[in-house]
Order: structure tokens, then C-alpha cells, then sequence
């Protein structure tokens, strides 16, 4: 059987820093203390056969109760998390103010052994990062797409509007 797949979309923006990226952090009182690895690409699972470009929408949206940007995709690859999921990943460039997202919820006993189920965010504030405030917040196995992300800006002249980053393409054939 296969493992579980997981899609999302690396949102990014041009700033007078250079590149910035847009992370979540992660809901609930088992993140609630953490900032470094506590921190992901807006992502969820999909069972084929939903195709993950497809995935990755709808997570965003759910995940930060706004609509995903359009495109173009810049395709980012896989990686395979320590946990054994498959994360797929697509940056898209665009802007999106963190005081509106709406997050979607999830329900869990807490405290643990208490018997009380409650609601939490499934993530709980999102956040502008340049790659280099970004990578020790993210979690571990997805900072790859942080490279990836770099190596595509780097050959298109950078993130503006305009830009060969502004188009799709098939993720390099060694998977990246």
C-alpha cells in the first residue's frame, strides 16, 4: 500500500530583501510553544485520484480560508518527510495580507486522557519570510523546496511579474 501524499503550494512575493515566502505554523496545543520546525507549506493530503496540482488548491484554500492564487506553477517536486508522507509542492507567485486567512479546524482530545474533545486551528497565523528567516521555522523534511524555489528564481532573473519563473515546467528529471 502506498504511503500518504500530501500537496501544496509555496506562495511567494518579491520584496525589497529579495524573495519572500509565505509559511504556516502549525495549530493546536502540541505546536502551540514551538517556532523552529513548527512552521509548514500550506498542504494537505489527497487520495488518488484527486491529481496534487488539483490538492494543493484545495488544501490552500481550506488551510487559509482564501482562494489559491492562480497560477502560473512552478512545479517544485517531492520529498519524503521523516514521517514517510510524500509532500508535493508547487510556488506560485503572489500576495496575500496574513490578517485575512479564516483556517479550517480539526478536533482532538485535550489534554490527552482527559476524555474533552475541542476544536483547533489547523494552523494558527501565517507569515512572510525571506528563505533565510524561513528555513530554521520550517519543518525539516520540506526545507528542499527553499532550494528548489531559489534554483528556479535564480535561472529566471528572479520572482517579478514577467519572468520565465512566471511559467510552468516539468520538475527536473532527478525529481527535484
Amino acid at each position: 500500500m502506498a504511503g500518504k501524499r500530501s500537496a501544496g503550494l509555496l506562495l511567494f512575493r518579491g520584496s525589497g530583501a529579495g524573495p519572500e515566502v509565505l509559511l504556516a505554523h502549525m495549530g493546536g496545543p502540541l505546536w502551540a510553544r514551538r517556532d523552529a520546525g513548527a512552521w509548514s507549506v500550506p498542504k494537505g493530503e489527497y487520495v488518488p485520484p484527486e491529481e496534487p496540482l488539483a490538492a494543493a488548491r484545495r488544501e490552500f484554500e481550506e488551510e487559509l480560508g482564501l482562494p489559491a492564487p492562480d497560477g502560473p506553477y512552478l512545479p517544485l517536486g517531492d520529498t519524503r518527510q521523516a514521517g514517510g508522507k510524500t509532500v508535493t509542492v508547487w510556488a506560485v507567485a503572489g500576495d496575500l495580507d496574513p490578517a485575512r486567512i479564516v483556517p479550517g479546524t480539526f478536533r482532538m482530545e485535550w489534554p490527552r486522557g482527559s476524555g474533552a474533545v475541542r476544536s483547533f486551528p489547523e494552523i494558527d497565523r501565517v507569515a512572510w519570510y525571506v528563505p533565510d528567516e524561513a528555513r530554521p521555522r520550517l519543518v525539516t523534511g520540506q526545507r528542499v523546496f527553499l532550494d528548489r524555489l531559489a534554483a528556479r528564481l535564480r535561472a529566471a532573473g528572479g520572482p517579478g511579474p514577467g519572468t520565465s519563473a512566471d511559467r510552468t515546467g516539468d520538475a527536473p528529471a532527478d525529481g527535484a
